[in-house]
């Protein structure tokens, strides 16, 4: 949806991106901005009691004081059958003075609805796709010079753990955080950690790649936000230390570029893992499976779990 120009009657912003959908539909309330806004601006939730002749009515009202109304519909992929078949008749003739905006967290392109908007234009439907793990770092550099500050990777990676991949809820921290910083300078990664709490569930990988880059501190903090059981994450640690193993046997035969193809992941998984593999020692990597070997003998032993790892985390980030 352009900035400028002639709307269409109809568009489906759809998608799971809130950040993404809620900036769709507030370019659609800038259109009917002005003294007339409260009378050519309606915004319905879809429920089970929306009834087909409601919305419609709606659809059909003519601008007051201006050239365009918008009739926002959120939740669409909840509307009612008969709600929804209404709409889809109402398409093949709308109103050409109401633009009816669909907003939905997801809706098949197989079903009527999506295809009846579809036909509308070229550019009805707005797709506000997920953005995948690895490019939520990237896109918080983004949100935050669009606050005026900046923010390194590494610190926008704490953040994205720390916060989860809504892009509402990373904009608000970052907001927040720019506030803090008086909308300038740099937001760091002990910044994040000293002014945005936790909501987020720990994932395994997140400690994974602290542990692999012998960062103690963080893997400590980590490993006791991490729900399962002991042993359950030793297998786990037990895996990319192999794996750290391989990085480092290929980086010395010179054949890094094959270590992707060589674990069966994509090239982003292991961008990091040989710089990694270099700060180990010779054989101190084999060292540590045998380590991680006393560890499992011990756990199945009823050694205390907690004891146990924190004894072999020290011990993986070169902690004595």
């Amino acid at each position: 949806m352009a900035e400028k120009g002639e709307l269409l009657p109809a568009y489906l912003i759809v998608g799971p991106d809130e950040l993404k959908r809620n900036q769709a539909v507030a370019r659609l309330r800038a259109r009917v901005d002005g003294p007339f806004a409260m009378f050519n601006l309606e915004e319905v939730v879809a429920s089970a009691d929306l009834e087909p002749v409601e919305l419609l009515s709606s659809l059909n009202t003519l601008p007051m004081g201006g050239e365009r109304r918008v009739v926002v519909v959120e939740a669409a992929e909840k509307l009612p059958k008969a709600t929804s078949e209404a709409v889809i008749d109402y398409l093949e003739s709308p109103n050409e003075s109401c633009t009816l905006a669909l907003v939905a967290t997801t809706l098949a392109k197989s079903t009527r609805l999506y295809k009846a908007v579809a036909k509308v234009g070229a550019r009805s439907v707005i797709e506000c796709a997920a953005k995948k793990g690895r490019d939520l770092p990237p896109y918080v550099q983004k949100l935050a010079a669009s606050h005026g500050v900046t923010i390194g990777v590494d610190a926008a990676r704490e953040l994205v753990a720390r916060v989860g991949d809504s892009t509402t809820m990373l904009d608000r921290q970052i907001r927040s955080l720019a506030a803090l910083l008086g909308g300038s300078g740099a937001i760091t990664t002990d910044f994040v950690e000293a002014n945005v709490a936790r909501v987020a569930e720990v994932k395994p990988w997140e400690f994974l790649d602290r542990l692999a880059a012998r960062d103690a501190h963080r893997a400590l903090a980590l490993y006791r936000l991490l729900d399962g059981s002991a042993l359950g994450l030793l297998s786990l640690v037990v895996t990319r230390l192999r794996e750290l193993v391989c990085a480092r046997s290929l980086d010395a035969r010179g054949s890094a570029s094959a270590l992707a193809s060589e674990l069966g992941k994509q090239d982003w998984q292991v961008k990091n893992y040989v710089r990694w593999s270099r700060a180990f020692g010779d054989g101190e990597l084999e060292s540590l499976l045998d380590a991680c070997a006393g560890a499992e003998r011990a756990l199945k032993s009823g050694a205390d779990e907690q004891a146990e790892m924190v004894r072999l985390i020290t011990r993986v980030c070169g902690v004595r």
